[in-house]
């Protein structure tokens, strides 16, 4: 039996790909190849050029395999961007579960991890966030998102299907020596951009708004190790498999970092300068999230187990081993 992977060929979902082939599973790809990239999907697994919209490329896919359940990582996630082009991020995100589930019901597949976001609880006010905190989002890819888990949750109630949502924070690292690891067109993620900037491959780094209220004045957020985030996949299928009900939880590091804070450290692990450019805050950045994963823990059994240093460190030697990315 398999395990379908929509989104399969973008950063978090290569590295569940990876994550499943090390535990002996079997996995198949389906990507539009928009935002991910075909070499980040090992030859061995089988590739599907495809669009989760289209009814006729799950289907093939399904008549091909025999899919037991199914990882979800095909969505926009771009907070800026969906600011500004919104109806995008809901053609994609929600038009593509919608296809997704009603192949799944067609096929008889009950079983699905969800890649979705802490950006479903938007300006959230009590620091951890924990799993009954307020949903409400501050911008159109947290309401897709939102409303992502919603049709599942409905799904789920009418046809016998079970879930895990996994909602997560900021992902950071790359896969061990440098194989795999972080490469988006055009790059918007913190972490990728300071890294570039330290290697000379962008003039500055710009801290979007300097005037929140945290402990500097600058953003905080929950920073995850990609290879933490794919063991907690792997657990949310085992919960799955072995029978156990549908379950929502936050993945995180519990230790929020902001924007000066990781600059300051991508510093000390590369030991080299770089400038700073200071800019007007972004829309719909909200100025601190952190991640209860006390849920996980204790439901799943994971926790994460990667240091900050440990994941700007790993990305460092993917940067350093491809510096264009996958173009190189």
């Amino acid at each position: 039996m398999a395990i379908l992977v929509p989104g399969g060929a973008g950063y978090i979902g290569s590295h569940n790909v990876k994550t499943l082939l090390e535990n002996g599973r079997e996995a198949v790809v389906i990507d539009n190849l928009l935002t991910g990239h075909r070499q980040a999907v090992p030859r061995e697994v089988p590739f599907y050029k495809g669009d989760i919209r289209n009814p006729a490329d799950l289907d093939k896919i399904f008549a091909n395999h025999r899919i037991d359940s199914v990882l979800h990582f095909a969505a926009s996630s771009l907070v800026a961007e969906s600011m500004v082009k919104p109806l995008d991020y809901f053609n994609n995100n929600v038009l593509g579960m919608q296809s997704l589930l009603a192949a799944m019901v067609r096929h008889e597949v009950d079983k699905i991890v969800f890649s979705s976001s802490a950006a479903v609880y938007g300006k959230a006010e009590k620091m951890p966030i924990e799993e009954d905190a307020p949903l409400l989002p501050t911008n159109p890819y947290g309401e897709s998102k939102l409303m992502m888990e919603k049709m599942m949750r409905w799904t789920a109630l009418a046809h016998g299907m079970r879930y895990v949502i996994l909602r997560y924070f900021n992902v950071a690292g790359a896969w061990p020596g440098g194989e795999i690891g972080e490469d988006h067109r055009p790059e918007s993620h913190l972490l990728p951009l300071i890294l570039q900037t330290a290697l000379g491959n962008r003039p500055h780094i710009a801290i979007y708004g300097e005037d929140y209220p945290t402990r500097d004045g600058t953003c905080i957020r929950d920073y995850l190790d990609v290879t933490d985030l794919a063991d907690a996949h792997e657990r949310a299928l085992n919960h799955l498999e072995n029978g156990a009900e549908s379950l929502v939880c936050n993945l995180g590091n519990g230790q929020g970092y902001s924007v000066r804070e990781m600059i300051d450290v991508v510093r000390k692990v590369t030991g080299r300068d770089f400038p700073v450019r200071h800019e007007a805050r972004r829309p719909g950045d909200p100025p601190m999230l952190i991640a209860s994963s006390k849920k996980a823990h204790d439901e799943l059994g994971w926790q994460s187990q990667k240091s900050l240093e440990d994941m700007i460190a790993s990305a460092w030697d993917w940067h350093r081993l491809h510096p264009a990315g996958y173009g190189d």
